[in-house]
């Protein structure tokens, strides 16, 4: 089982992420669950969004992710107001919307982690015509951690997006190829 947890802010998309993936993992067979955590806060406060998926097991777990493989971080801001590494596993994977060099996260949070960069908000800016990252650091993730392909999320995106999919789709595709990996 791999667990992700999404950091954003309020209306960036990190909840509509995680459940867009749990849609199309379980689409393709596999067993998969995500949920928020936010308080009542409004639009624009720090939020968690949680994802898990497995290939082959039911998920029998229903608690918030305090040990992620992976964390993918939506909003640069929050590396400064959020211990996003707390908890991520030794070996695990930082992915950052970020325009810093992957050489310059990954000096900031070690050699513990794979760390990965891609300029989210510049793509979706370019593609979406709208500052959201989501299906763009969904392109991201998939690219570092291949729970599925871009094109088994294809069918979750149509359904969630309708008229503007299209552009969603680029935008993932787009961060698929451009993102950065360093070990």
């Amino acid at each position: 089982m791999t667990e992700v947890r999404w950091h954003g802010r309020g209306g960036q998309g990190a909840v509509t992420s995680a459940e867009l993936i749990a849609l199309a993992a379980i689409e393709k067979g596999k067993y998969a669950q995500s949920f928020p955590s936010f308080g009542p806060e409004r639009r624009g406060a720090p939020v968690q969004a949680f994802l898990r998926v497995s290939p082959d097991e039911p998920i029998r777990i229903r608690s918030e992710i305090t040990q992620p493989d992976v964390v993918v971080v939506l909003n640069p801001d929050l590396l400064r107001v959020v211990n996003v590494t707390s908890g991520l596993k030794k070996g695990g994977v930082l992915i950052v919307n970020t325009k810093k060099s992957v050489d310059e996260i990954k000096s900031k949070y070690g050699d513990s982690y794979k760390v990965a960069t891609v300029d989210a908000m510049t793509i979706a800016r370019e593609t979406i015509g709208l500052p959201i990252t989501n299906t763009t650091m969904i392109g991201a993730l998939l690219k570092v951690v291949p729970l599925l392909t871009p094109d088994d999320m294809i069918g979750a995106i149509e359904h969630r997006f309708g008229k503007v999919a299209s552009k969603n789709i680029a935008a993932m595709k787009r961060a698929y190829d451009e993102i950065v990996v360093k070990e």
